[in-house]
């Protein structure tokens, strides 16, 4: 069997007082093949983006490790970690100040070849800077101008070209279409799914838009308050649901057949998320659930197959598939 391009083992990562630490990211477990786009949903403030942060290594995880073909990033020092970093890049949300506006498109495409001395020669910066420009959507006529010269959609096309110029094999997309007009995503999203085949790269798309998760995903992975709480493949997940929050979300995701809106039943959560300073007892979710019982805060419910549903991993006590979500799927 082939050694998984990322393995996530046991990943915690705390704030704050370790009297009463803010547990932001708890105890998550996964992997993530090579060639594999893994989506990450979740509501604002369910650990997303630190879970990212700390995959990135730009903050120390609390405690577990992670494995980039195999090396632990979260325990690489000096040049180990220097050359893992080659390996994995990220695409951030906001291209409006994740370019500096004071650097011209060549430099800031060139940049990682300046920081990872040995990966180009210098004479080949302008041709590869053309080449990816181009890769993009883009071309050599841009490589002179500076960001404020581009649409929100080109820059994050510049910002997608700069994430590629070390020839990475895993992709960290953290909601790299949420800031753009709608017309516009549908082009970045299209963007990465040609490069993704064209590079084989692997992917972790974090986002909240649930159809778009659905269109680049082959693996979805659903976060609550720190914890991962239903993965599956994307066809158990939109097709037979099996937590009650992974149900709740897609309820609320408007379907595109008018003969089938109304068929569904919103589910509206009542209460607000709870504060990853003091998690709910047991099950994490069982504030907000109509399903709760005196067990659910009791024992918190591990992550295992509990349906039928192919794949699919649910940390609930009460599992039970939501088949209506088939003709939504």
């Amino acid at each position: 069997m082939n050694r998984p391009l990322l393995k996530v083992e046991n990943l915690s990562k705390h704030f704050g007082s370790p009297r009463a630490p803010i547990r932001a990211v708890e105890d998550v477990s996964f992997e993530i093949a090579r060639g594999e786009t893994l989506g990450l949903v979740g509501e604002s403030g369910c650990g997303k983006t630190s879970l990212v942060r700390t995959l990135l290594r730009l903050t120390d995880a609390t405690s577990g490790n992670v494995l980039l073909d195999g090396a632990d990033l979260s325990r690489a020092r000096g040049r180990q970690l220097h050359e893992l970093r080659r390996k994995m890049q990220v695409v951030l949300q906001d291209p409006y100040q994740s370019l500096n506006p004071r650097m011209r498109v060549d430099r800031l495409i060139s940049e990682p070849w300046a920081l990872q001395p040995g990966t180009l020669p210098r004479a080949r910066w302008a041709q590869e800077t053309v080449n990816l420009l181009e890769a993009v959507g883009l071309g050599a006529e841009h490589a002179h101008r500076y960001p404020s010269e581009f649409s929100g959609g080109q820059r994050q096309r510049l910002g997608i070209a700069r994430a590629l110029a070390l020839n990475p094999e895993l992709l960290v997309c953290d909601e790299p279409v949420s800031a753009l007009d709608v017309s516009v995503q549908a082009q970045v999203i299209n963007l990465l799914g040609r490069l993704r085949r064209e590079r084989d790269l692997a992917m972790l798309f974090v986002a909240h838009d649930l159809a778009i998760v659905r269109h680049v995903s082959d693996r979805v992975m659903v976060m609550y308050l720190g914890k991962i709480i239903e993965t599956g493949p994307k066809q158990a997940i939109f097709g037979a649901p099996a937590h009650p929050y992974t149900q709740a979300l897609l309820s609320a995701v408007p379907s595109p057949d008018p003969l089938l809106r109304g068929t569904r039943k919103r589910i509206v959560l009542q209460g607000e998320l709870p504060s990853p300073a003091n998690p709910p007892s047991g099950c994490r979710f069982r504030t907000r659930c109509w399903k709760a019982t005196s067990l659910c805060a009791e024992q918190e419910p591990a992550l295992m197959a509990r349906t039928s549903a192919g794949g699919l991993l649910t940390a609930c006590h009460h599992a039970e598939p939501d088949r209506l979500s088939t003709a939504a799927a």
